[in-house]
């Protein structure tokens, strides 16, 4: 059972990014201090589901993107993600530099160490996690 404080880091962790106060690594940092294992990022349904390593599950809502980019491109995926790890793209640009690219979403797997960028066509950039 998720405790309140797993729930309560969870939210945070979800507005703080989406404001983009937060980077990545950091986001990483917190989640993992909730027992989040993986969380994925539906850009078309505008959800965000955290897994937890006990099975429970939590989801938040954001506006989703009708926008996206019909041709998917790995590369403009990857720019958008080296922006992010340089500290000069948050994720509010970084979301909007993704959908440009085509993606619909992606997994992070914490425990994995790596996150899966998906486009609609089942194309997959998979960016493992800088060490």
């Amino acid at each position: 059972m998720t405790t309140p404080q797993q729930r309560d880091i969870i939210q945070q962790v979800f507005e703080q990014s989406n404001a983009g106060s937060i980077h990545f690594g950091q986001v990483i940092q917190q989640l993992i201090t909730a027992q989040v294992e993986a969380y994925f990022v539906d850009y078309r349904r505008g959800e965000s589901t955290y897994y937890l390593s006990n099975g429970d599950t939590v989801r938040h809502s954001f506006d989703a993107q009708p926008e996206i980019a019909q041709t998917f491109d790995g590369l403009q995926v990857k720019a958008a993600i080296i922006g992010a790890q340089s500290g000069k793209v948050m994720y509010p640009e970084f979301k909007q530099l993704t959908h440009a690219a085509g993606c619909i979403g992606y997994f992070v797997w914490i425990s994995g160490k790596k996150v899966d960028y998906l486009g609609r066509n089942g194309e997959v950039h998979t960016e493992h996690f800088p060490q």
